[in-house]
């Protein structure tokens, strides 16, 4: 077995404060890496060493393999943990660390390369015999090659997708003749400028599906297990928001069939550390894959909570050479788990990103509560990074309380200085679509735009705002005259917690 005392973690914000912490549990020390913009930031200050390894433009710092390596020799590192986006899914990152002389955590350079491949994805499960939307096998040249396809698969829509990448970059909606070419263009040029490659191929476009997630453990020794679903389809821009485990809709014989896929796929390519399998789930109850995330995913927690497992410890110990310590017939969950991302994003102006330094944060607490989080007071919140600033998760034993607490949860959660999504994912989880199950993936789509009327005026809203803050700074409980009230205005109309009723749209 391979003897691991410290991990060089190639990745920032609350992916690397969780990595540190689990490290720490283990005895093993941590490096850290950060760009000149985020020296004082939490996984900065929380690791055993940290280095700066360039400016803030990702290029030069966070994507600079040169350098990463380089830190992690000379501190002694005997391995790398990727983390989540940047190298995590770079198969040359993956090589280099390996030539190296270094553990790389995560799956072997050919696996990432396969996976990372949508094109090259979907003909190894078909080759394994796993369902795929129907689609092309190959990539598309032309406009011309791209009509071809579709008549193949019996015309329109369908689904523009770069082969490379994600994250909803270089994808398309097509939805008759007319719109191909130009389509076909825009999505060639976007996969090029988001990851040099401008591969694109096109799939049957399935219009109302559930996005399902299967979590996939493996070791080195041949042992695979699936960890559950995970329910992933509130999303905006093809990018999750709110996740779930288990899915409220799917059938323990549903699960079970998923499940064994998961394994099946993990076991055609080759598969070890942890990795998602990723479905879309029709109405009528059929799956299909739709790729293979080969790293840990942003919304690993709730599997976490439900199953009471670390997969970060995991995964180190399948880095050492450790088998699984369990079987999939031990695999027991219990109750339910929620996860909102708490993105710096304006939800009342498409989710554009909201940038700045955080003048105040009070996180939620209490039973069942758990907050992955890479900020603090007075973070800078920067350009030049993903808007992803933390993870609310909360854990009960069934979905209606595991609501309940999460709306607790939210209307707590009090940030001053940037927009966050917490009145979309308030708004969201009050929807009775969210409620019944029956949500897809075009929430947004279908209900957004009517949660946005009912908003209030924007006057009223800047007005409860600006006061918030004021009493917020000034000790509500003191400040407040006997009458209670404040300028004629009712108190509780003025506190944090009901300024997050009001941006949440809810009515009352």
């Amino acid at each position: 077995m391979k003897k691991i005392h410290k991990i060089l973690i190639a990745n920032r914000g609350e992916i690397t404060v969780r990595i540190i912490r689990t490290c720490r549990e283990m005895g093993i020390k941590t490096v850290a890496v950060f760009s000149e913009v985020d020296r004082n930031a939490p996984h900065v200050l929380l690791a055993d060493e940290a280095y700066c390894i360039g400016a803030a433009a990702p290029a030069e710092s966070y994507l600079n393999i040169n350098k990463i390596i380089e830190v992690a020799q000379k501190s002694g590192a005997e391995a790398i943990h990727p983390g989540y986006g940047f190298l995590a899914e770079n198969a040359g990152f993956a090589t280099a660390v390996s030539e190296a002389g270094l553990i790389f955590i995560g799956p072997n350079p050919d696996t990432i390369a396969l996976m990372g491949s949508k094109t090259e994805s979907r003909k190894a499960m078909i080759a394994a015999n796993v369902p795929v939307v129907p689609g092309t096998k190959d990539a598309l040249a032309s406009p011309e090659d791209a009509r071809k396809a579709v008549d193949a698969i019996n015309g329109y829509p369908v689904l523009i997708k770069a082969a490379a990448g994600g994250g909803g970059k270089g994808m398309r909606i097509v939805k008759n003749a007319g719109e191909l070419e130009r389509a076909f263009l825009a999505a060639k040029n976007e996969a090029l400028k988001s990851f040099g490659d401008d591969t694109v191929y096109i799939e049957k476009y399935i219009e109302a599906p559930k996005h399902i997630e299967i979590q996939i453990i493996a070791d080195q020794h041949g042992n695979a297990c699936h960890l559950l679903e995970r329910e992933c389809s509130i999303q905006r821009r093809h990018q999750k928001i709110i996740e779930e485990c288990p899915s409220s809709v799917i059938s323990p014989e549903t699960r079970e069939k998923m499940g064994a896929v998961a394994v099946q796929a993990a076991h055609a390519c080759g598969y070890v550390n942890a990795g998602t399998v990723e479905f879309l789930y029709d109405t009528d109850g059929s799956f299909y894959f739709l790729e293979m995330n080969t790293r840990l995913q942003v919304e690993h927690p709730v599997t976490e909570e439900v199953l009471g497992l670390d997969l970060v410890r995991l995964q180190i110990m399948i880095a050492k050479g450790q088998a699984l310590p369990f079987t999939q017939a031990e695999i027991q969950p219990e109750g339910v788990s929620i996860e909102c991302r708490i993105n710096a994003e304006d939800v009342f102006n498409n989710f554009v990103p909201s940038t700045g330094k955080i003048a105040h944060m009070r996180l939620p607490a209490g039973p069942g509560i758990r907050v992955d989080s890479g900020v603090r007071s007075h973070s800078e919140i920067s350009p030049f990074y993903d808007s992803m600033v933390a993870k609310l998760v909360v854990w009960a034993p069934n979905r209606e309380t595991a609501l309940a607490r999460m709306k607790r949860a939210l209307l707590e959660y009090e940030i001053i200085g940037i927009d966050t999504t917490i009145p979309f994912c308030l708004a969201a989880l009050d929807h009775p679509a969210f409620h019944d199950g029956s949500f897809t993936t075009q929430f947004v789509d279908l209900y957004w735009a009517k949660l946005l009327d009912e908003m209030p005026d924007e006057t009223t809203l800047a007005e409860i705002a600006a006061i918030s803050i004021v009493l917020h700074e000034e000790e509500l409980s003191e400040k407040l005259p006997d009458d209670g009230s404040q300028n004629g205005k009712p108190a509780e109309v003025l506190s944090p917690w009901k300024l997050q009723q009001y941006r949440a749209l809810r009515s009352r």
